[in-house]
């Protein structure tokens, strides 16, 4: 394996491997290269290789074994640590290209942010004494730092050098043992939103993007949206501030490509000591090296070494304080509403946890710090969220943090802000992920909610805030079940008050029939516009003051099904929703068909029927149309005991074919060329 012979390059490598590097190769010519052609000469084109993929192929040189190329590009790299690979071969038309020789160009190895001139000897792994000639390239690798570090004052890094100098071995062991306990400065929540007008770097004109983060010594990757120039991520992921680290987040772009390395689209840093703690900030932070966005939220929570408040510290429980916070948020727009949390974690697991609590209100995340090894953790710490809108709910996680894997969930709660009562600790019992049933442990919480009322609800009448990060929905039999009974309870009710009505047409109550029918006449008689919303004020009333038991829609059914109970269950859940499906189909095909005259006698009937109501509506008020109505479905029972109950409408179309059954009565054309007695041959019966 040959190796470089390059004027120019220093012998130790650099220690700082990581990071982002802009690397610019100008391949400028070959010297005495190999053979490989009848004539005597090659037809040589070179490959730079980067990790097994291929960077980067120059244009053919024919018949020249000294060929000039004068090329070049550039490459954006994230780590130092992966050699440059270098092969040459002959072009050969039709037949496999011949191998010519090969180097490598360890980049660590380069002196940075000035042009090196480099030679590469090239060599056959198979046969490494043969002279296969080399190569001539000029080669800058440039550091990319963040803007705000190359602005810094160099005597701010005179005094900065002299300080890690007096200091590097003490914050060398700080370091490792904030290391080793696993604790940190605090915790970046971060939620990949979208991508916005990307630059395409595929031939079809759209990219396959995803973004690397990088932290300090962390790294994440987003998953890869195929072809698009606005990808929608909806990412969630945590990363750790430790002490030694410069508090900037890289985040860079790239196009995901099969067979060869990824191209670059851009990148971006984002410094996260400007951004203010316990606050969940919405950015859309454009890329430096093209055009383009990158939509995050990011919230930064300090962790129990940086408390951001203590409960013996708490604003709310100074009451001339708290007289003025409710001042302030009285008189202005409702903005700022503080949260009070402390939690006493009681019986949750068995065994060991390291157990901490995720808040999250719609978009705005905040995380406690861990209480390792406890079973009654007491976090004791104070949020502050701004509420956006009073109806929205307050979701509270319990995890178990694990060093090798994701943290397991243990619990969660919701609470609808309207729910909470001020300055009032009440426990709640940890629910599953669902949200449907218990799990083991209790969290005692002491929220106060501060808003304008006449404000929220104003807010009420205006769209909801999106929430960003949601879980995809799955297939799930139980849902569809679930899902179909509230339907079935909702079509059960309308199906009852008709029933109800129905019962007063029918007289099976004579008083209540004779009470319904006065009601009828005085309300037609008499009726406003404004009644309209009286009723339904009134239905209000009634329900506040009578139905206060039907509020609680718990479903408290809680029988465990056997599996052909469930299996059944399921089948008649799918034979429900096929009929309702046909049934709702049926009729939109049956009034599209009167108006398109497939049966021209149920055409003209309708016709007729129009015209008729025409007249009559022009002729007659409505008032009095709706008078005779309900007089004769009163007394249509009373005229003829014996009458079955019927509905026109629907009797009408029940005669029109749907396009299922016009399919069914449709001819089957009969080949001209069969004769009878054949057919009768051929017919079975």
């Amino acid at each position: 394996m040959g190796a470089p012979c390059a004027s120019g390059v220093t012998t130790d490598r650099s220690i700082h491997s990581s990071g982002m590097y802009k690397l610019e190769i100008e391949l400028k010519r070959g010297h005495n290269l190999a053979v490989r052609d009848r004539g005597g000469s090659s037809d040589p084109y070179v490959k730079f290789k980067l990790a097994g993929k291929e960077v980067f192929r120059s244009k053919t040189i024919h018949k020249n074994l000294n060929p000039v190329w004068d090329e070049k590009t550039t490459l954006i790299l994230d780590c130092l640590s992966e050699p440059l690979y270098v092969k040459v071969f002959d072009y050969d038309f039709g037949l496999q290209d011949d191998f010519m020789g090969s180097a490598y160009l360890y980049l660590e190895s380069l002196e940075q942010q000035r042009t090196i001139p480099v030679t590469l000897v090239l060599k056959d792994p198979q046969l490494p004494d043969q002279d296969l000639g080399s190569l001539e390239l000029a080669v800058t690798l440039t550091p990319k730092h963040s803007p705000l570090e190359e602005r810094r004052d160099s005597t701010t890094m005179l005094l900065r050098r002299s300080w890690k100098r007096s200091t590097k071995q003490q914050s060398l062991r700080l370091s490792e043992l904030h290391r080793k306990s696993q604790l940190w400065r605090g915790i970046v929540s971060i939620a990949l939103i979208e991508g916005r007008n990307l630059i395409p770097m595929d031939p079809n004109g759209l990219s396959d993007p995803y973004v690397k983060f990088r932290l300090g010594p962390q790294k994440y990757r987003s998953k890869t949206v195929p072809k698009t120039l606005s990808p929608q991520w909806r990412e969630q992921f945590d990363l750790h501030l430790y002490e030694e680290t410069g508090g900037v987040l890289e985040i860079t772009v790239w196009d995901r490509d099969t067979g060869r390395r990824d191209d670059f689209i851009g990148r971006c840093q984002l410094d996260l000591s400007t951004l203010a703690k316990e606050q969940t900030h919405h950015l859309e932070l454009p890329l430096e090296e093209s055009r383009g966005f990158v939509v995050l939220l990011v919230t930064l929570t300090a962790s129990a070494h940086v408390s951001i408040a203590d409960l013996s510290v708490t604003p709310l429980d100074d009451p001339q304080e708290r007289a003025e916070i409710l001042k302030r948020y009285v008189s202005r727009i409702l903005k700022k509403s503080p949260f009070h949390d402390e939690g006493d974690l009681l019986h949750c697991f068995s065994g060991k946890s390291d157990p901490f609590c995720v808040l999250e209100l719609n978009n705005d995340r905040l995380q406690t710090h861990t209480v390792y090894k406890n079973l009654n953790p007491e976090w004791n710490k104070v949020f502050t969220f701004n509420v956006k809108d009073i109806h929205s709910v307050l979701e509270v996680t319990v995890f178990d943090e694990d060093r090798d894997r994701s943290a397991d969930f243990l619990g969660k709660v919701a609470i609808p802000l309207l729910h909470i009562r001020n300055g009032e600790q009440k426990s709640y019992v940890l629910k599953n992920k669902e949200l449907t049933g218990p799990t083991k442990g209790v969290i005692y919480l002491e929220i106060d909610v501060i808003y304008n009322t006449v404000k929220a609800a104003l807010r009420t009448v205006v769209p909801a805030e999106q929430k960003y990060i949601e879980e995809e929905p799955k297939v799930s039999k139980q849902l569809l079940q679930q899902n179909f009974n509230r339907v079935k309870r909702c079509i059960m009710v309308l199906i009852s008050y008709g029933t109800y009505i129905n019962s007063c047409f029918e007289w099976e109550s004579a008083q209540r029939s004779i009470i319904s029918f006065v009601l009828f006449v005085v309300v037609v008689w008499n009726f406003e516009l404004y009644m309209l919303p009286l009723g339904l004020l009134l239905l209000l009333v009634w329900n506040y003051f009578f139905s206060s038991s039907s509020r609680d829609t718990s479903d408290t059914e809680s029988e465990h099904k056997g599996f052909m109970d469930k299996l059944y269950a399921i089948q008649d859940v799918f034979i429900s929703v096929q009929n309702a499906l046909d049934e709702v189909a049926s009729h939109g095909e049956r009034i599209k068909n009167t108006f398109n005259w497939t049966v021209p006698f149920l055409s003209w009937l309708a016709i007729t029927a129009l015209c008729s109501a025409t007249v009559l509506l022009y002729l007659i008020p409505l008032r009095y149309l709706v008078l005779a109505w309900g007089v004769n479905k009163f007394t249509k029972k009373l005229r003829d005991p014996y009458m079955i109950d019927n509905n026109e409408l629907l009797d009408f179309l029940s005669r029109v074919p749907s396009d299922v059954q016009v399919m069914q009565y449709r001819e089957l054309k009969v080949d001209p060329g069969q004769s009878p007695n054949k057919r009768r041959r051929t017919n079975p019966s």
